[in-house]
């Protein structure tokens, strides 16, 4: 069982906005870090935005900075990536993946930048933003 559901991709024009979510299920997540990552046809699989437990380490890839904001419901085990000014550079597959609860260190070497950091993945969101 795949424990963690995103949702909310889809297709949408440059500018426009979209509002992934992904949901737990089987375990709760709510200590766990929270992270968002995407991967564009031939390309690596990139960071795009994490989020602990508590919201008090947040941090964004440079290129979403301003236009994307993650937040997590922790009574729902949900944590959502709100998309704004959504540009073509940004199609790609979206993956929600958690990480176990993490020292301050972990957040502040940058370690939660790396996927092999994060044990848990859903299977992705296409999104799709044409120009």
């Amino acid at each position: 069982q795949v424990p963690l559901v995103e949702s909310g991709g889809g297709l949408v024009q440059a500018g426009g906005s979209l509002r992934l979510s992904c949901a737990a299920s089987g375990r709760t997540f709510s200590s766990y870090a929270m992270g968002w990552f995407r991967q564009a046809p031939g390309k690596e699989r990139e960071f795009v935005a994490t989020s602990s437990w508590s919201g008090n380490w947040i941090f964004y890839t440079d290129s979403v900075k301003g236009r994307f904001t993650i937040s997590r419901d922790n009574a729902k085990n949900t944590v959502y990536l709100q998309m704004n000014s959504l540009k073509p550079e940004d199609t790609a597959v979206y993956y929600c993946a958690a990480a176990p609860p993490r020292p301050s260190t972990w957040w502040s070497s940058g370690r939660y930048y790396y996927s092999a950091e994060y044990g848990y993945w859903g299977q992705g969101t296409q999104v799709t933003v044409s120009s």
